[in-house]
């Protein structure tokens, strides 16, 4: 039987939080990657997020972004590769001591926005964000982008690593991602997300922007947890993958 994890960005959005729509949407994914202060998430969002994930079993990763709360982590910063790997462990020590004091174990870490997109570029950058990591842990599964640099780099630095894919944002012919500025970027009607999805986990391939189709091998596939429509595009994605025959099934294990 074919296995595919789902992860999913959370913490992110305190609204989402309050109104159950956050901890709705965790039972569709398996793995949990949680904003730890940098571009969103405070302690409060942290220790929510995570009691959220305890009782739903599954998985938890950390979520560390270029430290700018204004822009959202998804504007391109332009840091020392010492600065990126301390900010990198100053997040992760962050979500680490709450996790310890809900019992909870951090199995992966997933950068996020511009620092992700940045490192599937750049070898540097890449090796700053292992370094942070190795700070603090050598021993997790390090998520970047199917088929990039970034994943080389953190398989270089010695780390387990998970090719990743995503199901709610369109592709270029290159296999990156297609930019935000672009009205096209997300995926928001859910059938066409489970349809990439699919695609992608059966065929190893995506269909593009410009209507090419390039290979794409991954373990994990991402929704993005403030993309709207996220819990229905969540759901149809897990409806869609089970009614194909295949588990889903998180990277690390759930707690």
């Amino acid at each position: 039987m074919k296995c595919i994890d789902i992860n999913c960005d959370l913490g992110e959005m305190p609204e989402a939080l309050a109104d159950g729509s956050q901890e709705a949407l965790m039972g569709y994914v398996s793995s949990a990657n949680i904003a730890c202060g940098g571009h969103a998430g405070d302690a409060q969002t942290m220790r929510t997020t995570i009691e959220q994930a305890l009782r739903k079993r599954i998985a938890i990763g950390a979520h560390p972004g270029y430290e700018d709360r204004a822009n959202f982590g998804r504007i391109e910063l332009h840091l020392t590769s010492e600065q990126i790997s301390a900010s990198v462990y100053r997040q992760i020590l962050a979500l680490e001591e709450i996790a310890q004091q809900c019992g909870a174990h951090i199995g992966h870490v997933k950068a996020h926005g511009a620092l992700y997109n940045q490192a599937a570029r750049s070898r540097d950058i890449a090796r700053a964000i292992a370094e942070g990591v190795r700070r603090w842990r050598a021993g997790v599964i390090l998520v970047g982008l199917a088929g990039s640099v970034m994943l080389e780099e953190f398989h270089a630095a010695g780390f387990l690593v998970a090719a990743e894919a995503f199901a709610d944002r369109r592709y270029e012919r290159d296999g990156s991602l297609r930019p935000r500025k672009f009205s096209d970027a997300l995926l928001r009607d859910p059938e066409q997300a489970a349809d990439q999805a699919l695609r992608i986990v059966e065929q190893g391939k995506v269909v593009t922007a410009d209507g090419s189709v390039v290979s794409l091998l991954a373990q994990t596939l991402c929704i993005h947890g403030d993309t709207p429509g996220a819990l229905e595009i969540a759901a149809a994605v897990h409806r869609r993958l089970t009614g194909a025959g295949i588990a889903i099934r998180a990277l690390s294990g759930g707690n």
